[in-house]
């Protein structure tokens, strides 16, 4: 199989570009840093002008043309983060500056209530705008033609309009009138009918917005983005255009948003926030209702009756895609004129991927034109065994582990696997900000949490280079050498190219496609995707995430869909009060053509763009293929129409596969994502060839035991936590092949136990200890009355006995925290970064008396105790469970 002949002969590609932050260090600093990210087992990075004092001037240029020249010396490829600091769209400070005019724009509404009858009201609406002496009155499409010559910050007000009131949260639509004919010097007249009335002055205004993000881009307007090009882009291209497509890899834009508030919350309709706004915006959205559209304005913050979802799903569906029109598709289509590649994440927090503030508003439109998926993972929002819903954690509001494990990363895969320019490649921001106590164990947990659902490209958070401790989102990899961890990072490293490496240029296997809930959360009530994938995930189903405009172009071949290659049996649709009209045609087209689709809970009731669709909805509820379905049923009826992939006879909700194909073979990774329980069950699945289990940290093939079924071959599976496991069916399997540890059969086990000599060494000192003290049990050093402050590695020595066959002889620690590397009669054995600790030390033994030495590394966290670190665990320091030989 040529994936695992390259990964074995370590040819594989490098996967890995870390942030390396810039603060201006002197050239020897970035060189030394530049050195060990290379001999850390990483072939790019992605530099990170945040924290830089020069961006653009002349320290800038020296500092990037010292990375460069390190970059080319040792064929590494250079990304750079494309503004002066995150988020991208400040543009350098260029758009405050010099064009205000492109800085966001918003909609903002004012409400007034107001009884009548009453004739000949006059209502004073000219402090809903802030220059109200002076305000611009711009109506409907013909707002264009009346505007000034000369730019003006002041607001516009775009409309007045009335309704009657139903509650204080609703208005009656049927009432809607536009009196903006009326308003003259700031007041508006009108003859106010029976009942409770409400006054809406919708204004157009600079004013408002996420106060982090003023003076940002308008990331619907091309001209913002321009100004970003011609500033960032171009310059870069100016100096290093040689280096374009080669050396330098391509830019990377950083959690770009509508920034109309702060926060993941802002759904449309759901939150009280100004909109994301520009000039023409009225007469676009002209161009897709009959009606007039100022006067359905209000519907976009007040609800009417359900008819706010037909202005809503318009508005919020044509902002998203003047997003991708004018702010990723001109920066992807700039840099791919310019032989490089573009990408980056937007927001995606607690479900902003769909919504306002910190989102894009659609997170496949905000992405397809960078040329791969991205996303990431930062500030303790994913851990182990934080899966149930929200918890608390550094921010106010706290993470929504039930998303954050359950849908981000399928999210990000599916993309990478559906747009064909993305080359099945999806990246992730991953490590930052969790504190010291984030070791290499958790590091790798988190790595094998985004590879086991189709993440390949990892961004690590970060090399900082600033004088230690820079207490900006530890932990940072090297920290001067400061970090006793990162002479073991090229294991991680190392390993993580590897996995990438065989998932990547083949197809993802899945049976199910789930439905992208963006479209129904603007129209109505819904159900948030994770519901779904939650229960398809922990009973091991897989499944890509899909947009409708992706389903919309996809098509139906004896009986699946096909996308990008990709063939799925099954649709699975979240409960939705609306939908498309379009997408409901297209789904009684799938289903016409045999294929099966799931709706939770109940079909919708009406589309989202507000037309009759009682005729498809009869025709939905006709249809054989075509389910209702509950949430608990969904699994088992799944099963029973014989649309999955894999089958594990037992319940593990905490099993994670993912089966990706190549021409000569098939590669499953299975990884156990419980914290603290192993697993052990029985797998089939549906192949009918020779397996192989590859162990990517030793880098070597190990022989499985297959039993063959009628429906392909079953084996066991026993994970450890925080182990993974890869395995490969394939009939091209030329190396040499080991039996795997299971395979044998146990003869003894003998603890190793007596006086244990303790050393200590810090990061700085190592390999030089200094012995502290003689235990006869092993306990945790970390606490109080030992050596609670210690961060560094404790080595373990001692002398045990042995007087039987040992020709398969393996040492098992249990419960080391966490880093642990053996010797054994000055024969170094190995080292393993996270459980479980197993090491074959056949060939060290001898008969007799031997020596073995533990060396245990724990993170800084100890003698850091930083802010980050108060949201993980104060884990024990050195080995608190049992050391065992077991002979085989």
């Amino acid at each position: 199989m040529k994936k695992l002949d390259e990964v074995l002969e370590n040819r594989e590609s490098n996967y890995l570009m870390p942030f390396f932050w810039q603060h201006g260090e002197e050239e020897g600093v970035l060189r030394e840093y530049m050195k060990k990210i290379n001999e850390s087992g990483i072939k790019a990075v992605c530099v990170e002008s945040r924290p830089h004092p020069d961006f653009l001037g002349p320290k800038w240029w020296e500092d990037l043309d010292v990375i460069m020249d390190e970059a080319r010396k040792r064929d590494m490829k250079v990304w750079i983060l494309d503004d002066s600091h995150f988020p991208t769209g400040y543009a350098n400070g260029k758009i405050k500056k010099d064009y205000p005019n492109l800085q966001k724009l918003f909609l903002k509404i004012h409400q007034q209530d107001f009884a009548g009858p009453y004739k000949d009201a006059g209502i004073i609406v000219k402090w809903a705008a802030n220059g109200s002496r002076d305000a611009v009155m711009s109506v409907g499409v013909e707002k264009s033609k009346k505007e000034t010559s000369k730019f003006s910050l002041e607001d516009k007000i775009i409309g007045v309009i009335a309704a009657k009131i139903i509650n204080s949260d609703e208005i009656d639509p049927d009432t809607l009138c536009d009196i903006s004919d009326n308003l003259m010097n700031g007041v508006v007249y009108f003859d106010i009918p029976e009942g409770d009335w409400r006054i809406f002055t919708i204004v157009q205004t600079f004013n408002g917005g996420e106060e982090s993000t003023e003076g940002y881009l308008n990331p619907i307007d091309p001209r913002g983005t321009q100004v970003l090009i011609d500033t960032v882009y171009e310059a870069h291209l100016n100096r290093y255009k040689e280096d374009f497509g080669t050396t330098i890899a391509g830019f990377f834009s950083d959690e770009p948003r509508f920034g109309n508030v702060k926060g993941p919350n802002a759904s449309i309709g759901r939150f009280d926030m100004v909109l994301p706004w520009r000039e023409d915006l009225v007469e676009i959205l002209q161009k897709n209702i009959s009606e007039d559209v100022v006067k359905y304005l209000p519907l976009l913050w007040v609800n009417g009756k359900s008819k706010e979802n037909k202005i809503r799903y318009l508005y919020m569906d044509i902002i998203t895609k003047l997003y991708s029109e004018n702010f990723t598709q001109r920066l992807g289509k700039w840099c791919r004129a310019h032989n490089v590649e573009y990408i980056g994440h937007v927001i995606e927090d607690n479900n902003a991927h769909a919504r306002l503030g910190y989102g894009a508003g659609h997170f496949y439109r905000s992405l397809w034109e960078q040329d791969m998926s991205g996303l990431d993972v930062v500030l303790h929002q994913i851990l182990p065994g934080m899966d149930k819903g929200y918890f608390k954690s550094c921010t106010s509001s706290g993470w929504d582990g039930e998303f954050f494990h359950y849908a981000l990363a399928k999210m990000g895969a599916s993309l990478g696997h559906m747009d064909e320019k993305k080359k099945g490649r999806t990246m992730c921001e991953v490590f930052g900000a969790y504190g010291w106590g984030e070791g290499l164990k958790l590091m790798k947990w988190i790595t094998d949490h985004m590879l086991v659902r189709g993440v390949n490209y990892f961004v690590p958070h970060a090399f900082s280079p600033k004088e230690f401790p820079d207490l900006d989102c530890p932990p940072h990899f090297y920290a001067h050498g400061k970090n006793p961890q990162f002479r073991y990072m090229k294991i991680l490293n190392d390993y993580t190219n590897k996995i990438s490496h065989l998932l990547t240029d083949g197809i993802h296997v899945a049976p199910v496609a789930v439905l992208y809930h963006g479209e129904a959360e603007w129209s109505g009530e819904y159900m948030l995707l994770q519901k779904p994938t939650k229960e398809l995930m922990q009973s091991q189903i897989d499944f890509d995430i899909v947009p409708t405009d992706i389903l919309m172009s996809s098509e139906i071949k004896d009986k699946k869909l096909i996308i990008n290659n990709e063939s799925f049996s099954g649709l699975v649709v979240p409960y939705s009060e609306s939908l498309p009209k379009k997408l409901i045609e297209k789904l009684l087209v799938y289903l016409e053509d045999g294929f099966k689709v799931y709706f939770i809970d109940d079909l919708p009731k009406g589309s989202s763009e507000g037309i009759n669709i009682d005729k498809e909805l009869r025709k939905l509820q006709e249809v054989e293929n075509c389910k209702v379905i509950g949430l608990d049923n969904l699994v088992t009826d799944l099963k029973n129409s014989d649309i999955y992939d894999i089958q594990v006879y037992d319940q593990q909700p905490y099993l994670r596969y993912y089966h990706y194909t190549h021409q000569d073979g098939d590669v499953f990774m299975f990884f156990n994502e419980h914290p603290y329980h192993s697993i052990n069950t029985v797998v089939e699945v549906p192949l009918h060839l020779d397996a192989y289990v590859y162990d990517a940290f030793e880098n070597k093939v190990l022989n499985i035991n297959l039993e063959r079924t009628q429906k392909g071959s079953k084996f066991k599976l026993n994970l450890e936590k925080y182990e993974s496991k890869i395995i490969i069916f394939s009939k091209n399997i030329t190396a040499s092949i080991e039996s795997i540890i299971t395979d044998k059969q146990q003869i003894d086990i003998q603890e190793i136990s007596g006086e244990w000599k303790i050393s200590l060494s810090t990061s700085e000192k190592y390999p030089e200890f200094e012995t502290t003290t003689v235990i006869d049990q092993l306990v945790n050093l970390a606490a109080p009355n030992l050596y609670p402050d210690f961060s560094g590695t404790v080595r373990y020595e001692i002398d045990f006995n042995i007087s039987k066959n040992f020709e398969n002889a393996f040492i098992f620690i249990k419960d080391a925290y966490e880093i642990v590397n053996i010797s054994v009669n000055g024969c170094h054995v190995g080292s393993k970064i996270c459980p479980p600790y197993n090491f074959e030390v056949s060939n060290c033994l001898r008969t007799g008396s031997n020596n073995l030495v533990i060396d245990v590394t724990n993170t800084l966290e100890k003698e850091q105790k930083d802010f980050f670190s108060q949201y993980l665990i104060h884990e024990p320091t050195g080995i608190t469970g049992s050391v065992n030989l077991v002979l085989y």
